[in-house]
Protein backbone atom coordinates (compact mmCIF):
# COMPACT_ATOMS: atom_id res chain seq x y z
CA UNK A 1 0.00 0.00 0.00
CA UNK A 2 1.03 3.53 -1.12
CA UNK A 3 1.63 6.16 1.26
CA UNK A 4 0.76 9.84 0.89
CA UNK A 5 1.23 13.05 3.65
CA UNK A 6 -0.01 16.28 3.39
CA UNK A 7 1.30 19.26 5.55
CA UNK A 8 1.20 17.94 9.31
CA UNK A 9 -0.40 20.03 12.30
CA UNK A 10 1.43 20.51 15.35
CA UNK A 11 0.17 20.34 18.88
CA UNK A 12 0.91 22.03 22.31
CA UNK A 13 2.06 18.90 24.88
CA UNK A 14 1.65 19.77 28.17
CA UNK A 15 3.51 16.40 29.57
CA UNK A 16 2.89 17.51 33.00
CA UNK A 17 -0.65 16.38 32.65
CA UNK A 18 0.68 12.78 33.01
CA UNK A 19 2.19 11.50 35.88
CA UNK A 20 4.17 9.08 33.39
CA UNK A 21 4.95 11.07 30.87
CA UNK A 22 4.94 9.27 26.91
CA UNK A 23 6.30 12.21 24.01
CA UNK A 24 4.39 11.89 20.99
CA UNK A 25 5.35 15.12 19.82
CA UNK A 26 6.49 13.24 16.21
CA UNK A 27 2.98 11.97 15.56
CA UNK A 28 2.51 15.22 13.28
CA UNK A 29 6.26 16.40 13.24
CA UNK A 30 7.21 13.48 11.01
CA UNK A 31 5.44 11.31 8.53
CA UNK A 32 6.99 7.70 7.50
CA UNK A 33 7.33 8.16 3.81
CA UNK A 34 8.88 4.20 3.26
CA UNK A 35 10.34 1.77 5.14
CA UNK A 36 13.48 3.51 5.00
CA UNK A 37 12.97 7.61 4.53
CA UNK A 38 11.48 9.37 7.65
CA UNK A 39 11.06 13.06 6.62
CA UNK A 40 9.49 16.56 8.23
CA UNK A 41 6.34 16.68 7.04
CA UNK A 42 6.85 20.46 6.48
CA UNK A 43 6.53 20.61 2.72
CA UNK A 44 3.78 20.46 0.30
CA UNK A 45 2.58 17.65 -1.52
CA UNK A 46 3.68 16.92 -5.22
CA UNK A 47 1.35 16.42 -7.76
CA UNK A 48 1.94 12.64 -7.46
CA UNK A 49 0.32 12.66 -4.15
CA UNK A 50 -3.38 13.14 -2.68
CA UNK A 51 -5.12 16.56 -3.64
CA UNK A 52 -7.88 17.82 -1.97
CA UNK A 53 -10.73 19.23 -3.46
CA UNK A 54 -9.89 22.53 -1.87
CA UNK A 55 -6.46 22.58 -3.65
CA UNK A 56 -7.78 22.01 -6.95
CA UNK A 57 -9.04 25.75 -7.66
CA UNK A 58 -9.24 25.40 -11.36
CA UNK A 59 -12.17 22.79 -10.71
CA UNK A 60 -14.31 25.04 -9.03
CA UNK A 61 -13.58 29.04 -9.29
CA UNK A 62 -15.33 28.88 -12.97
CA UNK A 63 -18.70 28.01 -10.48
CA UNK A 64 -18.19 30.74 -8.06
CA UNK A 65 -17.61 33.72 -10.64
CA UNK A 66 -19.72 36.53 -10.15
CA UNK A 67 -21.43 35.04 -7.03
CA UNK A 68 -22.08 35.91 -3.90
CA UNK A 69 -20.59 32.74 -2.31
CA UNK A 70 -21.76 31.72 1.69
CA UNK A 71 -18.58 29.42 2.93
CA UNK A 72 -19.29 26.52 5.51
CA UNK A 73 -15.90 26.36 7.23
CA UNK A 74 -13.80 26.15 10.16
CA UNK A 75 -9.82 25.42 10.99
CA UNK A 76 -9.24 22.44 8.70
CA UNK A 77 -10.43 24.45 5.52
CA UNK A 78 -6.77 25.05 4.00
CA UNK A 79 -5.39 25.43 1.03
CA UNK A 80 -1.08 24.97 1.36
CA UNK A 81 -0.48 26.74 4.40
CA UNK A 82 -3.78 29.47 4.22
CA UNK A 83 -7.44 28.73 4.91
CA UNK A 84 -9.31 28.37 1.63
CA UNK A 85 -10.95 31.64 2.67
CA UNK A 86 -8.11 33.50 2.51
CA UNK A 87 -7.06 31.84 -0.80
CA UNK A 88 -10.78 32.76 -2.36
CA UNK A 89 -10.70 36.11 -1.29
CA UNK A 90 -7.06 36.76 -2.82
CA UNK A 91 -8.62 35.58 -6.00
CA UNK A 92 -11.47 37.89 -6.32
CA UNK A 93 -14.00 35.51 -4.96
CA UNK A 94 -17.07 37.34 -3.52
CA UNK A 95 -17.01 35.42 0.24
CA UNK A 96 -20.63 36.97 1.54
CA UNK A 97 -20.86 34.85 4.42
CA UNK A 98 -19.31 31.94 6.74
CA UNK A 99 -20.71 29.65 8.43
CA UNK A 100 -19.48 27.78 11.16
CA UNK A 101 -20.03 24.29 13.28
CA UNK A 102 -19.18 23.12 16.56
CA UNK A 103 -16.00 25.04 17.64
CA UNK A 104 -16.32 27.93 15.93
CA UNK A 105 -15.36 29.12 12.62
CA UNK A 106 -11.29 29.82 14.28
CA UNK A 107 -11.95 26.11 16.43
CA UNK A 108 -11.48 27.73 19.55
CA UNK A 109 -14.59 26.93 21.45
CA UNK A 110 -14.63 23.74 23.30
CA UNK A 111 -16.95 20.57 22.49
CA UNK A 112 -20.29 21.08 23.12
CA UNK A 113 -20.27 24.81 24.06
CA UNK A 114 -22.52 27.21 22.22
CA UNK A 115 -21.02 29.86 19.41
CA UNK A 116 -22.66 33.10 18.69
CA UNK A 117 -22.50 35.23 15.47
CA UNK A 118 -19.66 37.35 15.00
CA UNK A 119 -17.73 39.10 12.86
CA UNK A 120 -14.58 37.32 11.65
CA UNK A 121 -11.86 39.91 12.84
CA UNK A 122 -9.30 39.23 10.18
CA UNK A 123 -11.57 39.78 7.19
CA UNK A 124 -14.42 41.51 8.49
CA UNK A 125 -16.91 38.94 6.92
CA UNK A 126 -20.03 38.26 9.47
CA UNK A 127 -19.62 34.50 10.43
CA UNK A 128 -23.12 32.99 11.16
CA UNK A 129 -23.01 30.26 13.98
CA UNK A 130 -24.17 26.51 12.99
CA UNK A 131 -23.55 25.95 16.85
CA UNK A 132 -25.37 28.46 18.59
CA UNK A 133 -29.22 29.95 18.15
CA UNK A 134 -29.89 27.60 15.27
CA UNK A 135 -27.65 24.65 13.57
CA UNK A 136 -29.64 25.32 10.02
CA UNK A 137 -28.80 28.25 8.05
CA UNK A 138 -32.08 30.37 7.88
CA UNK A 139 -33.66 31.53 4.68
CA UNK A 140 -32.53 34.68 5.87
CA UNK A 141 -29.18 33.62 6.23
CA UNK A 142 -29.40 32.65 2.43
CA UNK A 143 -31.23 35.33 1.21
CA UNK A 144 -28.02 37.19 0.12
CA UNK A 145 -26.09 34.00 -1.15
CA UNK A 146 -26.30 32.47 -5.00
CA UNK A 147 -24.39 29.93 -3.81
CA UNK A 148 -23.01 27.91 -0.67
CA UNK A 149 -19.60 26.01 -0.59
CA UNK A 150 -18.99 23.34 2.14
CA UNK A 151 -15.08 22.31 2.91
CA UNK A 152 -15.26 20.92 6.47
CA UNK A 153 -12.74 17.88 7.13
CA UNK A 154 -14.14 15.08 8.67
CA UNK A 155 -12.85 11.86 10.63
CA UNK A 156 -15.75 9.14 9.63
CA UNK A 157 -17.09 8.61 12.65
CA UNK A 158 -21.04 9.02 13.23
CA UNK A 159 -20.64 10.95 16.65
CA UNK A 160 -18.55 13.85 14.61
CA UNK A 161 -20.75 16.71 13.95
CA UNK A 162 -19.72 17.72 11.56
CA UNK A 163 -21.91 15.15 8.80
CA UNK A 164 -24.42 16.48 11.07
CA UNK A 165 -23.71 20.17 9.79
CA UNK A 166 -23.40 18.83 6.51
CA UNK A 167 -27.32 17.39 6.46
CA UNK A 168 -28.32 20.69 8.04
CA UNK A 169 -26.47 22.82 5.05
CA UNK A 170 -27.53 20.68 2.22
CA UNK A 171 -31.55 20.96 3.68
CA UNK A 172 -31.39 24.75 4.00
CA UNK A 173 -29.67 24.65 0.17
CA UNK A 174 -32.79 22.42 -1.21
CA UNK A 175 -35.26 24.52 0.71
CA UNK A 176 -33.84 27.77 -0.81
CA UNK A 177 -33.03 26.36 -3.74
CA UNK A 178 -28.91 26.88 -3.53
CA UNK A 179 -26.97 24.71 -5.21
CA UNK A 180 -23.93 23.83 -2.57
CA UNK A 181 -20.49 22.29 -4.30
CA UNK A 182 -18.59 20.46 -1.83
CA UNK A 183 -14.72 20.37 -1.82
CA UNK A 184 -13.90 16.84 -0.52
CA UNK A 185 -11.25 15.61 2.06
CA UNK A 186 -9.72 11.99 2.54
CA UNK A 187 -11.30 10.66 5.18
CA UNK A 188 -8.50 9.48 7.98
CA UNK A 189 -10.65 6.50 9.33
CA UNK A 190 -11.66 5.93 5.51
CA UNK A 191 -10.55 1.98 5.95
CA UNK A 192 -13.21 1.36 8.77
CA UNK A 193 -16.41 0.32 8.50
CA UNK A 194 -17.47 -0.96 11.53
CA UNK A 195 -20.40 -1.04 14.69
CA UNK A 196 -23.87 -1.28 15.34
CA UNK A 197 -26.36 1.00 12.98
CA UNK A 198 -27.82 3.68 15.02
CA UNK A 199 -31.46 2.61 16.40
CA UNK A 200 -32.95 6.34 15.32
CA UNK A 201 -34.70 6.27 19.01
CA UNK A 202 -31.54 7.05 20.28
CA UNK A 203 -31.30 9.93 17.24
CA UNK A 204 -29.54 12.60 18.72
CA UNK A 205 -27.09 15.94 18.19
CA UNK A 206 -24.34 12.61 17.90
CA UNK A 207 -26.10 10.77 15.75
CA UNK A 208 -28.63 11.11 13.70
CA UNK A 209 -28.74 8.92 10.08
CA UNK A 210 -28.75 4.99 10.55
CA UNK A 211 -25.42 4.28 9.86
CA UNK A 212 -22.76 2.76 12.19
CA UNK A 213 -20.10 3.82 14.10
CA UNK A 214 -17.56 4.30 11.58
CA UNK A 215 -19.16 5.03 8.14
CA UNK A 216 -16.17 4.40 6.04
CA UNK A 217 -17.07 7.49 3.76
CA UNK A 218 -16.06 10.87 2.85
CA UNK A 219 -17.91 14.04 3.22
CA UNK A 220 -18.90 13.64 -0.32
CA UNK A 221 -19.92 10.48 -0.65
CA UNK A 222 -22.28 10.89 2.74
CA UNK A 223 -23.31 14.11 0.55
CA UNK A 224 -24.46 11.47 -1.89
CA UNK A 225 -25.89 8.70 0.64
CA UNK A 226 -28.31 11.24 2.33
CA UNK A 227 -29.77 12.78 -1.15
CA UNK A 228 -29.98 8.54 -2.13
CA UNK A 229 -31.46 7.39 0.82
CA UNK A 230 -34.05 10.08 1.34
CA UNK A 231 -32.87 11.05 4.16
CA UNK A 232 -33.17 14.70 4.18
CA UNK A 233 -36.10 16.50 5.86
CA UNK A 234 -39.20 15.77 4.10
CA UNK A 235 -37.42 13.55 1.64
CA UNK A 236 -36.26 16.85 -0.52
CA UNK A 237 -33.00 16.54 -2.86
CA UNK A 238 -29.82 18.84 -2.59
CA UNK A 239 -28.32 19.54 -5.77
CA UNK A 240 -24.31 19.11 -5.16
CA UNK A 241 -21.75 19.70 -7.14
CA UNK A 242 -18.29 17.44 -5.21
CA UNK A 243 -14.97 18.11 -6.15
CA UNK A 244 -12.97 15.11 -5.65
CA UNK A 245 -9.84 14.17 -4.01
CA UNK A 246 -7.39 13.30 -6.52
CA UNK A 247 -4.76 10.24 -5.93
CA UNK A 248 -6.83 8.91 -3.30
CA UNK A 249 -8.86 5.77 -2.37
CA UNK A 250 -9.96 4.57 1.58
CA UNK A 251 -6.85 2.20 1.95
CA UNK A 252 -4.48 4.60 2.44
CA UNK A 253 -3.13 6.48 4.99
CA UNK A 254 -3.74 10.05 5.39
CA UNK A 255 -2.77 13.18 8.11
CA UNK A 256 -4.51 15.55 8.23
CA UNK A 257 -3.16 18.88 7.79
CA UNK A 258 -4.54 21.02 10.69
CA UNK A 259 -6.23 19.68 13.86
CA UNK A 260 -10.11 18.87 13.00
CA UNK A 261 -11.18 19.59 16.19
CA UNK A 262 -9.20 20.86 19.90
CA UNK A 263 -9.38 17.72 21.22
CA UNK A 264 -8.46 15.58 18.46
CA UNK A 265 -5.17 16.95 18.41
CA UNK A 266 -2.79 14.22 17.68
CA UNK A 267 -2.69 11.50 14.83
CA UNK A 268 -3.17 8.82 17.05
CA UNK A 269 -5.82 10.48 18.91
CA UNK A 270 -7.56 10.29 15.29
CA UNK A 271 -6.98 6.87 14.82
CA UNK A 272 -7.72 5.71 18.10
CA UNK A 273 -11.31 7.79 18.01
CA UNK A 274 -13.56 5.45 16.65
CA UNK A 275 -12.62 3.04 19.22
CA UNK A 276 -12.06 5.71 22.77
CA UNK A 277 -14.94 7.93 22.42
CA UNK A 278 -16.91 5.20 23.75
CA UNK A 279 -15.53 6.03 26.82
CA UNK A 280 -17.57 9.12 26.80
CA UNK A 281 -20.43 6.95 27.76
CA UNK A 282 -18.54 6.01 30.83
CA UNK A 283 -17.54 7.20 34.39
CA UNK A 284 -14.52 7.07 33.09
CA UNK A 285 -11.79 9.97 31.87
CA UNK A 286 -11.02 9.46 28.02
CA UNK A 287 -7.75 12.36 28.18
CA UNK A 288 -10.03 15.45 28.38
CA UNK A 289 -8.35 17.73 30.91
CA UNK A 290 -4.73 16.48 29.00
CA UNK A 291 -3.01 17.24 25.82
CA UNK A 292 -3.57 13.21 25.01
CA UNK A 293 -7.16 13.39 24.89
CA UNK A 294 -8.78 9.68 22.97
CA UNK A 295 -5.38 8.00 23.66
CA UNK A 296 -5.36 7.89 27.68
CA UNK A 297 -8.51 6.66 29.88
CA UNK A 298 -8.82 6.45 33.31
CA UNK A 299 -10.16 7.10 36.92
CA UNK A 300 -9.13 7.24 40.39
CA UNK A 301 -10.95 3.88 41.27
CA UNK A 302 -8.80 1.87 39.57
CA UNK A 303 -5.93 2.55 41.34
CA UNK A 304 -4.65 -0.92 42.50
CA UNK A 305 -5.87 -2.09 38.91
CA UNK A 306 -3.34 0.22 36.72
CA UNK A 307 0.14 1.49 37.03
CA UNK A 308 -0.27 4.12 34.17
CA UNK A 309 -1.36 7.24 35.85
CA UNK A 310 -2.70 11.06 34.49
CA UNK A 311 -3.92 14.18 36.46
CA UNK A 312 -7.02 15.61 34.46
CA UNK A 313 -6.85 19.52 34.78
CA UNK A 314 -9.05 22.50 33.25
CA UNK A 315 -7.38 23.32 29.54
CA UNK A 316 -9.12 26.62 27.79
CA UNK A 317 -10.72 25.61 24.70
CA UNK A 318 -10.42 21.85 25.20
CA UNK A 319 -11.56 21.12 28.22
CA UNK A 320 -12.39 23.58 31.04
CA UNK A 321 -14.63 21.03 33.52
CA UNK A 322 -13.32 17.39 32.84
CA UNK A 323 -14.64 14.26 34.71
CA UNK A 324 -12.09 13.58 38.01
CA UNK A 325 -10.40 17.39 37.38
CA UNK A 326 -7.33 17.80 39.58
CA UNK A 327 -7.88 13.75 40.80
CA UNK A 328 -4.96 11.44 39.70
CA UNK A 329 -6.66 8.86 37.69
CA UNK A 330 -5.33 5.37 36.58
CA UNK A 331 -5.76 3.17 33.28
CA UNK A 332 -5.08 2.87 29.78
CA UNK A 333 -1.80 4.61 28.54
CA UNK A 334 -2.81 4.03 24.50
CA UNK A 335 -0.16 6.88 23.18
CA UNK A 336 2.23 4.31 21.59
CA UNK A 337 -0.95 1.90 20.75
CA UNK A 338 0.58 0.58 17.13
CA UNK A 339 -2.84 1.38 15.36
CA UNK A 340 -1.88 -0.79 12.31
CA UNK A 341 -3.20 -3.31 14.17
CA UNK A 342 -7.02 -1.65 14.18
CA UNK A 343 -6.15 -1.61 10.17
CA UNK A 344 -5.76 -4.90 10.07
CA UNK A 345 -8.37 -6.08 11.97
CA UNK A 346 -10.99 -3.31 10.79
CA UNK A 347 -12.35 -3.49 13.66
CA UNK A 348 -13.71 -0.72 16.25
CA UNK A 349 -12.08 -1.99 19.33
CA UNK A 350 -14.72 -2.52 22.02
CA UNK A 351 -11.96 -4.42 24.46
CA UNK A 352 -10.72 -1.60 25.83
CA UNK A 353 -14.16 -1.25 27.34
CA UNK A 354 -15.20 -4.29 28.32
CA UNK A 355 -11.61 -5.25 30.32
CA UNK A 356 -12.14 -1.57 31.60
CA UNK A 357 -15.33 -2.60 32.62
CA UNK A 358 -13.86 -5.92 34.40
CA UNK A 359 -11.94 -4.19 36.27
CA UNK A 360 -13.94 -1.46 38.09
CA UNK A 361 -14.53 -1.94 41.40
CA UNK A 362 -17.74 0.48 41.17
CA UNK A 363 -19.31 -1.29 38.22
CA UNK A 364 -22.74 -0.28 39.45
CA UNK A 365 -21.44 3.39 38.54
CA UNK A 366 -19.70 2.49 35.28
CA UNK A 367 -22.95 3.91 32.74
CA UNK A 368 -24.19 6.14 35.14
CA UNK A 369 -24.61 9.76 33.47
CA UNK A 370 -26.26 11.12 37.20
CA UNK A 371 -22.31 10.65 38.24
CA UNK A 372 -21.39 13.61 36.20
CA UNK A 373 -22.17 16.50 33.32
CA UNK A 374 -19.48 15.44 31.45
CA UNK A 375 -20.54 11.96 30.70
CA UNK A 376 -22.96 11.00 27.61
CA UNK A 377 -25.39 8.82 27.22
CA UNK A 378 -23.83 5.24 26.17
CA UNK A 379 -26.96 4.38 23.66
CA UNK A 380 -26.54 7.57 22.17
CA UNK A 381 -22.80 6.77 21.07
CA UNK A 382 -23.30 3.17 20.44
CA UNK A 383 -26.61 3.84 18.44
CA UNK A 384 -28.30 0.93 20.18
CA UNK A 385 -30.22 -0.05 23.76
CA UNK A 386 -28.41 -3.66 23.93
CA UNK A 387 -24.57 -2.83 24.54
CA UNK A 388 -24.60 -1.39 28.26
CA UNK A 389 -26.63 -5.10 29.33
CA UNK A 390 -24.16 -7.13 27.06
CA UNK A 391 -21.17 -5.58 28.99
CA UNK A 392 -22.83 -5.69 31.98
CA UNK A 393 -23.69 -9.10 31.65
CA UNK A 394 -20.26 -10.91 30.10
CA UNK A 395 -20.78 -10.98 26.71
CA UNK A 396 -17.51 -11.62 24.68
CA UNK A 397 -17.06 -9.05 22.16
CA UNK A 398 -17.83 -11.56 19.67
CA UNK A 399 -21.43 -11.73 20.41
CA UNK A 400 -21.38 -8.74 21.21
CA UNK A 401 -20.30 -8.07 17.60
CA UNK A 402 -22.78 -10.69 16.09
CA UNK A 403 -25.70 -8.48 17.23
CA UNK A 404 -24.88 -5.73 15.05
CA UNK A 405 -25.72 -8.30 12.15
CA UNK A 406 -27.42 -8.12 9.39
CA UNK A 407 -27.84 -4.58 9.85
CA UNK A 408 -24.10 -3.58 9.24
CA UNK A 409 -23.15 -6.07 6.38
CA UNK A 410 -26.69 -4.24 4.65
CA UNK A 411 -25.52 -1.02 5.15
CA UNK A 412 -22.01 -2.06 3.73
CA UNK A 413 -23.48 -3.23 0.79
CA UNK A 414 -25.98 0.15 0.23
CA UNK A 415 -22.29 2.05 1.18
CA UNK A 416 -21.35 0.92 -2.21
CA UNK A 417 -23.86 3.03 -4.50
CA UNK A 418 -22.24 6.20 -3.50
CA UNK A 419 -18.51 5.69 -3.76
CA UNK A 420 -16.35 7.75 -5.41
CA UNK A 421 -13.21 6.44 -4.70
CA UNK A 422 -12.12 2.92 -4.13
Amino acid sequence: MKRYICLAFTSLLALSACSQPKSIEDDFGKVKVNKKTTIRSINIPDTSEIKTGAEQTEKYLPLLKGKRVGMVVNPTSVIGTQTVVDSLLKQGVKIQKIFGPEHGFRGDASAGVKVDDAVDTKTGIKAVSLYGKHSTPTAEDLADIDIMVFDIQDVGVRFYTYINTLQNVMEACAANNKELIILDRPNPNGYLIDGPILDRKFKSGIGVQPIPIAHGLTVGEYAQMLNGEGWLKNKVTCKITVIKNLNYDHEMEYVLPVKPSPNLNTQQAILLYPSTCLFEGTYLNHGRGTMFPFTIVGAPYLKDKFKFSFTPKSIKGMSETPLFQNQVCYGLDLRNYDTVKLRKAKQVNISWLIELYKASPQKADFFNTKLSKEMGVIERLVGVSDFRQQVIEGKSEKEIRASWEPGLSAYKKMRLKYLLYK
